[in-house]
């Protein structure tokens, strides 16, 4: 059974293990281990904590028999972009390995949109990792367009990913 809720500071251990486990198994290939080691020492228990409780951030969790197996998280624009309108961005988008295809991100994906809409945003704003095909091809299916490169730093390694928007 999956349920969702907000996260609360209590969450923060789960959220950096759960975020951490998912870019490894994604991305870990692709990097020195000194530039993913240098990467994670942005992320901590006590930094997750401190978005969680911050209002300008917004995170759902999904649960899988009690363990977190997936979330998203909402801010600010933070990436080099000029919205046209209000805007928000998707910092944060991960679902584990098992449980891809069990609709877990939809029903994530649909609570951005209603909270986004919800603070007043036009626009949503994310970027993504130009090799990563299927959460480009989700993006894609719900609403989002390519709107030009942006360097992701992972240690010393700068990735090439692409900023995309959707309209809301």
């Amino acid at each position: 059974m999956i349920s969702y809720r907000d996260a609360t500071p209590d969450d923060a251990p789960a959220i950096d293990g759960l975020f951490r486990q998912s870019f490894i198994d994604t991305f870990a290939h692709l990097y020195d281990p000194r530039d993913l080691a240098a990467f994670f020492t942005n992320f901590t228990p006590d930094g997750w904590r401190s978005e969680i409780v911050d209002p300008d951030f917004a995170f759902r969790l999904a649960e899988a028999d009690g363990a977190l197996a997936g979330y998203a998280k909402l801010a600010s624009v933070s990436l080099p972009v000029t919205p046209t309108s209000p805007a928000v961005e998707l910092r944060q988008f991960y679902v584990l390995k098992p449980w891809h295809g069990a609709g877990i991100a939809r029903t994530l994906i649909d609570w951005v949109f209603a909270m986004a809409r919800g603070r007043g945003a036009e626009e949503l704003y994310l970027s993504v990792f130009t090799e990563n095909h299927r959460a480009r091809r989700f993006y894609a299916r719900h609403g989002f367009e390519e709107v030009g490169p942006y360097l992701f730093m992972v240690g010393s390694h700068a990735d090439q990913d692409l900023i995309m928007r959707a309209k809301l």
